[in-house]
């Protein structure tokens, strides 16, 4: 398992902005030094002090110029045209790919409501917008003239340029967060970036199957190959000790980073809508591996992250401590000494998983302990990565 390094630039606080780029860059000089695998930078706007990250193409040209070993990943782009047209997204990323010497990955997602509202997206196309643009930009980067004809997007015999430095193109994502884009992952034949957060090792394990089982019927990939990889990503800070590491301020950065996050996201939207999508599902028979997995949980009973989650997105005001505490219990944060974090990145490595993106960089923790953290889990890598 390969140890990456995934950031939002979260400013919350009275820090200044310019304060928090300059620590994302220090933090890839870094990471570049201890041999991260990939610096996975984030796209969103509208977020607040959750992320400043609303422009992740230029932070991942500045690192370009930072640092010389690490892959400089983008988690990933908002796909939907009205976020990012597919010829800006093929030829960014080939720039960004000659700029960096050949070391970029590429995600795509559809985003979600706040966004779409933020940018007038209708919630029916994003889904086939994103489908697009999977299908368009690596043809964009390994044809000498590109044509399309479909739903959103029409292109007649076009030179799009320049071309990417790797060959024959960068490793394509998908940004997941349902059993259903884990499914359509699979099938288009890139790798997949989900999230451990509130999650149980027992359903991250169930979610890793599912796009294995996918992946294996993809017989025409997007691109020129299937990128067969699992990448997730979960809140980590290490410190000399279990105490220090909450003295540190673990547990208040967990609990702001879920409530923060569920009122970004319009969590109970989502969450209504994806129950909706769930009995559509099953309305229709449930067939396919989504169906199954998804009849699989209809009679599991809700884990206590659920539970919390649930009365956070009610309004209750749920205590850091506790909130930390039920989140630490099912391995969700890998929280501690160097030997607790080993531990931890022990379990997620044996459920398969080929990356595991750790955010560091995260609500009120300092950017001291950061960077400590950083490096005691960069001395951890050559335990985990052995390519």
């Amino acid at each position: 398992m390969k140890i990456d390094l995934f950031n939002e630039i979260q400013n919350p606080g009275p820090a200044p902005e310019q304060f928090r780029f300059r620590q994302a860059l220090d933090q890839a000089r870094l990471a570049d030094e201890l041999g991260y695998g990939c610096w996975w930078q984030v796209e969103h706007h509208g977020a607040g002090e959750f992320s400043l990250s609303s422009a992740p193409e230029l932070v991942l040209a500045a690192l370009s110029q930072q640092t010389s070993r690490i892959r400089l990943g983008h988690a990933a782009v908002l796909a939907p045209g009205r976020f990012n047209h597919p010829i800006r997204v093929a030829e960014r990323a080939a720039t960004l790919d000659h700029l960096s010497g050949g070391r970029v990955e590429l995600g795509l997602t559809r985003s979600t409501i706040p966004e779409w509202n933020l940018f007038g997206v209708e919630p029916a196309d994003a889904r086939a917008q994103t489908a697009e643009a999977f299908e368009m930009v690596p043809k964009m980067w390994t044809t000498d003239r590109f044509s399309h004809s479909g739903e959103h997007y029409e292109v007649s015999d076009v030179s799009i340029i320049p071309k990417p430095l790797q060959t024959p193109h960068p490793p394509l994502w998908q940004a997941a967060a349902s059993p259903t884009s884990f499914e359509e992952a699979g099938r288009r034949g890139v790798g997949v970036l989900g999230t451990t957060i509130w999650e149980s090792l027992d359903r991250v394990a169930r979610m890793i199957d599912l796009y294995r089982a996918a992946a294996a019927q993809c017989t025409s990939p997007v691109g020129s190959f299937v990128n067969d990889q699992v990448a997730y990503f979960t809140f980590v800070h290490c410190a000399e000790t279990d105490e220090q590491a909450m003295r540190n301020g673990a547990a208040a950065a967990a609990a702001w980073y879920t409530v923060t996050a569920l009122r970004f996201f319009n969590a109970a939207a989502e969450f209504a809508a994806t129950m909706q999508r769930h009995q559509d599902i099953l309305a229709t028979g449930g067939n396919g591996l989504t169906g199954e997995f998804l009849r699989a949980e209809l009679d599991a009973a809700p884990t206590e992250a659920q539970l919390v989650i649930g009365r956070i997105i009610q309004g209750e005001d749920v205590p850091e401590d506790e909130v930390f505490e039920v989140l630490s219990a099912q391995q969700s944060l890998i929280v501690g000494s160097p030997d607790t974090c080993r531990k931890k990145l022990r379990a997620y490595a044996d459920l398969g998983i080929d990356r595991l993106m750790c955010l560091q960089q995260i609500g009120p923790i300092g950017a001291d302990e950061v960077m400590t953290s950083i490096r005691l889990i960069g001395e951890l890598i050559p335990e985990f990565d052995r390519s």
